[in-house]
């Protein structure tokens, strides 16, 4: 098929793995990462490394994504059998002894413990040479093309019906599951050195964290930030105090060119951390500028997701693994963390798995 663009955006990679790859640097993940993730197991000793997925708690963190619901499955009309949610094989044959559970669960996607697929975010870019920007995703791929607005669900309650979710054609979350998310993992400690105070973390002060600790990133390496937001909302227990967390918590600074300039020079196949968007949320003004200028809110995601093909991992569970990481004098582990194979889907609940 032709090419989809005549201007790559500056500082994107678009084409380096072929005009219509849709897995980005995940491509990094080698069957050699594979293995050298495998020879940083040691002791055989597991970490889970997501949220139960009814966390955050409530929509106080993020009106735009509805709490996990979960119902009985309907038999006959009938939402329970007998002792709640079990349904029992008797009422069709007396002498028939099982008795079933199961149900259906509603969510957000990206609600908890989420991978981002390079789906869920592009920007409007001039990618025709036409002069017109138009609403473009990692190598070139078109909103209103290949990613589509999913139709809402007549069956659904009214406030989930308010949300149709894209339905990607390309760029969906099954490329990421269907290359497999395992290799190599290095986590950086964020937490050790600046504690749970709010701090946008830029290039300078990466190095001096990574230099401090030990940590070198190679071609391939899957990043995992600790900052510690991740355990303060396991601690809130499903009631988010929102003034707290807003209040709280590290993250990288999308606004340092020098700290985008080394995510593309590093050679690391994605990034993760334990708060809600990997990037530091900053305020920003455009109306009062002398020389208004386009930008996105959210520089990180653009970076990454759009120009970069760097698949995102939010609000994981690294305090536990951080902690004992460090008292052994580690930083690198095998990371297990494949999404759901939800073909079109903008993002994915994980359950990722650390091996030690």
């Amino acid at each position: 098929m032709p090419q989809r663009w005549k201007h790559a955006p500056d500082g994107s990679n678009w084409g380096e793995f072929g005009p219509d790859d849709q897995r980005g640097r995940m491509n990094l993940v080698t069957r050699a990462k594979v293995l050298q993730g495998i020879a940083e197991v040691q002791e055989g000793k597991t970490f889970c490394l997501s949220l139960p997925l009814d966390l955050p708690g409530g929509t106080a963190l993020n009106p735009k994504r509805l709490p996990t619901q979960r119902y009985a499955t309907l038999r006959d009309g009938k939402s329970a059998g007998v002792q709640g949610y079990c349904w029992s094989y008797a009422s069709e044959d007396p002498l028939l002894t099982d008795v079933v559970c199961d149900d259906v669960l509603l969510m957000n996607t990206q609600y908890s413990t989420q991978w981002d697929s390079l789906a869920h975010m592009g920007s409007r870019f001039d990618a025709d040479g036409d002069g017109e920007a138009e609403a473009v995703f990692y190598n070139g791929f078109r909103a209103g093309v290949e990613i589509m607005a999913a139709l809402p669900d007549p069956h659904a309650s009214a406030d989930w019906a308010r949300y149709p979710g894209p339905n990607a054609n390309a760029l969906g979350i099954e490329n990421l599951a269907e290359h497999g998310v395992q290799g190599r993992a290095v986590l950086i400690d964020l937490e050790a050195h600046v504690g749970r105070e709010r701090a946008a973390i830029g290039y300078e002060q990466l190095m001096r964290i990574m230099q401090a600790d030990g940590v070198v990133v190679e071609a391939g390496d899957m990043v995992c930030l600790h900052t510690g937001f991740g355990d303060m909302l396991m601690a809130m227990n499903g009631q988010p105090d929102v003034a707290r967390l807003h209040a709280s918590g590290s993250g990288l600074d999308g606004n340092d060119p020098r700290l985008l300039q080394w995510i593309v020079d590093s050679r690391l196949a994605c990034l993760i951390a334990d708060n809600p968007a990997v990037e530091l949320v900053q305020t920003i003004s455009l109306s009062g500028a002398s020389t208004p200028l386009r930008r996105p809110r959210l520089p990180l995601h653009e970076h990454c997701l759009f120009k970069n093909g760097i698949h995102l991992g939010e609000l994981w569970w690294l305090t536990p693994l951080a902690r004992w990481l460090r008292a052994h004098g580690r930083h690198r582990f095998l990371l297990t963390a494949p999404p759901l194979r939800l073909p079109g889907a903008a993002g994915s609940p994980a359950t990722p798995i650390a091996t030690v």
